[in-house]
């Protein structure tokens, strides 16, 4: 059997990223890696918001990332080193909105091999070679240049393997433009592997090695290793050349090292820890990441610890000597994978930033005993403001799908994250809605449109808003009012309202068109007879009008602003449901083709050309009647014309909303007006009404039915996709200062103004704080409740973390002299009433084999936590169920499988067991009724025939309810297993 699976959602955690010019503009962007995907993002100059430009699969594991810059070019290249055995360049071409492959050299097996290169890239700072490094053993070197032609050429690889030897962490060192070289934390264990009583494996030490690229001679040497005092996890390239001193900053436990060649000598910070921190003291700490900021005139770096601090770190020169390192602490943040430092902001400003407060600077060359380190006390953000960030499942503990909030649609309840950044998600399927306004309307209007007063303006200048027997005309400004002098008819319904050529307005009523020239001079056409307008298509030239009876009138502008009958008039085979008319493309008189639907359940395309004009060119039957039409042009891509004008070009789509809730989408030859390739799909129960708006500079359409769905094109594939709203009943795309692409929407008898801002986005979610690493949930099925349990290892429980805390402020007076005792005593109290956001700064590690733990009763559709258990120290929760015992009545119980001072490594457990509680209150209270002890862990509870099974271990058991306890009744010993779980 082959099972076929569908990703509904791609990948969100990010592991890598790197930022560079990517696009040749002056325009920095930010790649990023997603397990398997390459995404390309540019932050808005403006407003800092991150928009995607582009998202790739790579059919692969993308294992490291990196960016570099031929000397002299102004675009960035992108190598990927992934689990293919090979090593690519991509470039990103803008007019295609593609990466292209520039090369792509094979050297070895597919696969996450130890001893195959591609989990190390490190790039020369000058562009001019890179290296791609395995864990063990294997490091190549690619030479990269320039052919006549300007295109980026690789070398054959160049070999400089080392054998018994683990490689940490790999970089360029930037030594101007001589000889290529690259610094490696390795680690020779040859000996610790012809040793047996493992002395040589304890005395091991890690060496930093240098490679250099002989350029003349075309191969690779080892410059330069040496020992290292404490274990390194990564390092840091140091400007060089005419930037800086060169070398590499070394991070490693406790310490930050400076190292280069020649007569420099070491530089050793220690790096600062938090002030009363309740951590293990014993316990080292190590920089995560870091961010180097780089401009002709200085540099610095930022690292963040792996508590989320970020330290600003500098070097004091003296004769191109290192003599100091300064660190400063900056801000603290999330522990990041990657930081990059943008050159959008300001130079200044960000060269200076935390230059001015009054944190403490500490230097290498303040005298400390061994040991000793300095201390610092974080605070919230001073330095940093967040405008914009990306939501991220990662890692999904565990997941459902179901409809508690009653909506037709299921959702998904997701439990993710781990320690205090843990959350409780519940993912819909579609768009999410910003609400930008909301104000109420004198009445239920049936109708709204947009208006711009000249052709060229870049916002909206009037809402129109439709009544069963006025129209209500708003400007738009920094607040939105009624207008008298706009030259719209008041006292009628409106039909459809535009702009008309460059600067004048259209507003088609039933008795007749109101063309309103820029001056407020006013032209009337009125319906003749007794006949009335009954459908309508405007645009910014052409307007087409139904009469009763099937009657089709056009008129065109004329190139002196004049708006002129046909003098001919179609007579139709039936009453005119609905038209549409597609906007005027650019650089032409009109658009070519009207569409209109009868209720004879066809749609039929009809001429505009001046050669046959009215003639119908073809017709399309339906299952059902026409509700609604709109044409559109989508999915286009660019393109330049002989006189090297750049424009879009793309695809004709006539949209066809029915009457029984169904969307159907044509393709419409631009040529022949032919209609082929029809899809479909059910929205709603209700008929389907068609809005075009503007979506990231392009054409959209917003279809109404029971639900709102938006149909648009993003990264040249097409989306359908139903938005995370109340029901709408009409809408028009709305531009203004504040909303570049927003619409605006009547329901009911309010007035709506709305931004989508996340296109692409499968699911918009919901997101409730946890306290601990969700592990598992159950729903409780009569109140549709979650019981989730939540348990983090090397962790505090809240009232271990309050009696540490009085502990250490009770030390701290004990300290004290005499004369100080009071001032201790100030700064205890302060150190006990201190709270900072552990989903922020991080909780405190207690150690290995200490646990924390809690049973979690949540609503979710408010997401309110209706009760809360917390268990004791080293109680670890790791199995729960909810069920109904044969002996115990109609009651609900909810049962926790706890483990009890369990070690991971070696595996130790100290017993278990099983806390029964009943669910009272109407299924909003946990009450606790008796706990049963177990020999093992258990693993996995589930309810089985009025009792429940339970994995004890290598046990199963089953247990049925007892007063004191959980009575046994089966005992089975599964010996092929190490243990059962599910």
């Amino acid at each position: 059997m082959f099972l076929y699976n569908l990703t509904l959602q791609r990948a969100t955690g990010i592991t890598h990223a790197i930022h560079g010019n990517f696009s040749g503009t002056k325009m920095q962007e930010i790649v990023v890696s997603r397990g398997k995907i390459i995404e390309l993002l540019r932050p808005d100059a403006n407003t800092g918001k991150v928009h995607t430009l582009l998202t790739m699969e790579v059919f692969g594991i993308i294992r490291s990332l990196m960016a570099f810059r031929l000397t002299g070019g102004t675009k960035d290249y992108i190598v990927v080193g992934s689990d293919s055995g090979r090593i690519v360049i991509l470039e990103y071409h803008p007019s295609k909105n593609m990466f292209e492959k520039i090369h792509q050299e094979t050297f070895g097996k597919s696969g996450c091999r130890r001893i195959v290169p591609g989990q190390f890239l490190a790039v020369d700072p000058k562009g001019r070679a890179v290296m791609i490094g395995a864990i063990e053993k294997q490091k190549l070197v690619y030479i990269l240049n320039r052919d006549a032609a300007a295109r980026l050429t690789i070398s054959s690889p160049l070999e400089a393997h080392k054998a018994n030897t683990l490689v940490y962490h790999v970089v360029g060192v930037d030594v101007g433009f001589e000889n290529p070289m690259f610094a490696c934390l390795e680690m020779d264990y040859e000996e610790a592997d012809n040793d047996p009583t493992g002395e040589a494996a304890a005395n091991t030490q890690q060496t930093l090695t240098f490679y250099e690229l002989d350029l003349g001679l075309n191969h690779v040497v080892r410059k330069y290793s040496e020992a290292l005092e404490e274990h390194g996890n990564f390092l840091i390239t140091v400007p060089g050349g005419s930037d800086g001193p060169s070398g590499v900053l070394i991070c490693s436990e406790n310490y930050i090292t400076y190292k280069n060649f020649g007569d420099q000598p070491d530089i050793r910070c220690p790096i600062p820890r938090r002030r009363n921190d309740l951590d293990d003291p014993e316990r080292g700490m190590i920089f995560v990441c870091s961010a180097t900021h780089k401009t002709k005139s200085m540099f610095f770096f930022l690292a963040q610890t792996e508590q989320g601090d970020i330290f600003k770190v500098t070097l004091e020169t003296d004769e191109e000597m290192v003599t100091e390192i300064r660190m400063k602490y900056f801000d603290t943040i999330p522990v990041a994978t990657s930081m990059c430092v943008l050159k959008t902001v300001i130079h200044y400003t960000i060269a200076h930033l935390g230059d001015d407060d009054e944190e403490p600077e500490f230097s290498s060359a303040m005298p400390l005993e061994e040991g000793d380190t300095f201390f610092f006390q974080p605070r919230p953000l001073k330095n940093l403001v967040l405008v914009d960030e990306q939501e991220n499942l990662s890692p999904i503990m565990s997941c459902q799908i179901a409809d508690l909030a009653n909506e037709d649609t299921p959702q998904l309840y997701v439990a993710c994250g781990r320690g205090p950044k843990s959350t409780l998600r519940v993912l819909r399927h579609g768009l999410e809605v910003s609400e930008m306004a909301v104000s109420e309307l004198p009445g239920n209007p049936n109708a709204v449109w947009t208006v711009r007063r000249h052709i060229e303006d870049e916002f909206d200048a009037y809402i129109i808003v439709s009544f069963v027997n006025a129209t209500l005309v708003l400007s738009i400004g920094e607040t939105v009012e009624e207008v008298t002098d706009s030259g719209f008819l008041g006292t009628t319904p409106t039909l459809s309202c535009s702009l008309l050529g460059e600067d004048a307005l259209v507003q088609v009523y039933p008795d007749g068109i109101r063309h309103i020239r820029a001056d407020k001079r006013v032209n009337e056409w009125k319906t003749p007879g007794k006949k009335t307008i009954v459908r309508c298509a405007v645009n910014q030239r052409q307007v087409v009008i139904a009469l009763t009876g099937g009657e089709l009138v056009y008129f065109e502008m004329d190139p002196s602003g004049q708006l002129n009958e046909y003098t001919e008039r179609k007579e139709m085979s039936a009453d005119v449901v609905c038209m549409s008319l597609a906007n005027v493309p650019p650089g032409e008189q009109r658009s070519r083709f009207l569409a209109v639907g009868l209720v004879d359940n066809t749609v039929r395309i009809i001429s505009l050309d001046p050669s046959d004009c009215l003639q119908p060119l073809s017709m399309q039957a339906l299952p059902a009647q026409p509700e609604s039409l709109c044409i559109v042009e989508m999915g286009g891509v660019e393109k330049e014309d002989e006189l090297g004008v750049k424009g879009t070009v793309g695809f004709l789509y006539l949209n066809i909303g029915l009457q029984n809730g169904v969307l159907l989408r044509t393709v419409l030859d631009p040529v022949t007006g032919d209609l082929s390739d029809t899809r479909t799909r059910y929205l709603g129960s209700r008929p389907v009404k068609l809005f075009r708006v503007r979506m990231q500079g392009q054409e959209a359409v917003l279809a109404m039915s029971s639900r709102s769905w938006l149909s648009y094109s993003y990264q040249s594939r097409f989306h359908l996709t139903p938005l995370s709203y109340e029901t709408l009943e009409y809408a028009s795309g709305f531009a203004s200062e504040q909303c570049p692409e927003g619409i605006v929407a009547i329901s009911t008898n309010t007035l709506r103004i709305l931004a989508l801002e996340k296109l692409g986005a499968v699911f918009n979610q919901v997101a409730f704080p946890l306290q601990y690493t969700p592990r598992k949930f159950v729903i409780h099925p009569e109140t549709n409740n979650l019981i989730l349990i939540e348990t983090d290892h090397n962790a505090y429980t809240e009232a271990t973390k309050a009696q540490r805390k009085q502990q250490m402020a009770e030390e701290m007076v004990e300290a004290a002299g005499e004369d100080e005792r009071e001032l201790a005593a100030e700064m205890a109290a302060a150190f006990l009433n201190e709270n900072l956001p552990e989903a922020i700064f991080g909780a405190p590690k207690a150690g290995s084999g200490q646990w924390a733990s809690l049973v979690r009763l949540v609503n979710p559709i408010q997401g309110t936590t209706l009760d809360l258990v917390q268990l004791e120290q080293n109680e670890a929760a790791f199995s729960v169920t909810v069920c109904r015992f044969a002996s115990g009545g109609d009651d609900w119980y909810v049962l926790v499988g706890v483990a009890r001072d369990m070690i991971l490594n070696p595996r130790s457990v100290g017993g278990g067991f099983i806390y029964t509680y009943r669910l009272g209150g109407g299924g909003d209270k946990l009450e606790f009724m008796h706990k049963t002890p177990v020999e093992d862990v258990p693993l996995a509870i589930a309810p089985f025939q009025g009792r429940v099974l339970v994995g004890v271990g290598k046990l199963l058991r089953i247990y049925d309810l007892g007063k004191k306890k959980l009575l046994r009744k089966l005992n089975l010993f599964m010996s092929i297993y190490d243990g059962i779980c599910f």
